[in-house]
């Protein structure tokens, strides 16, 4: 038996950074990815496409991980960078996009968008007490991940 959880996300910030510096970190996944908590391991499978494996929440057969895997698309002249899944990639799937705005030549603004579905191993009658615990851990990440993006530049 299985759950899913729907988790969307958007989150708006200004970064003290230029556009050109703050676009080539963010379409630089593993430079990106780097900033994100809690990622275990990062697998490039080719052609701009990355698995993400988080790592284990709980305790031991309780413990449960997500994996998901994306393919990222960068374009520059738009000022965006966009995300769609890869089926059959883990137990995620998760699309997204960054939006960078210059507003001086030293600050960007960012809007960052993402949804997830997140299939965990675990009875049905348990999803109205875990969906809000897993979303809150998904906020948190995220938002550990713009401090610390904040924090690189």
């Amino acid at each position: 038996m299985a759950i899913t959880v729907s988790i969307e996300l958007n989150r708006e910030l200004e970064v003290p950074a230029g556009y050109d510096e703050v676009f080539e970190l963010l379409a630089d996944v593993p430079r990106s990815a780097s900033h994100f908590p809690k990622l275990e391991k990062l697998t490039d499978l080719g052609d701009n496409t990355y698995r993400w494996e988080m790592e284990k929440v709980g305790v031991d057969k309780h413990a449960i991980q997500t994996v998901y895997a994306s393919q990222y698309f960068a374009d520059k002249d738009a000022g965006k960078i966009t995300w769609e899944p890869v089926k059959g990639e883990g137990n995620g799937v998760v699309r997204g996009s960054w939006v960078l705005t210059p507003k001086s030549k030293q600050v960007t603004a960012l809007k960052f968008h993402t949804r997830a579905e997140l299939t965990l191993p675990l009875p049905g009658m348990l999803k109205l007490a875990i969906s809000p615990v897993i979303k809150h851990e998904f906020n948190s990440l995220v938002d550990t991940y713009m401090n610390n993006l904040k924090k690189a530049f």
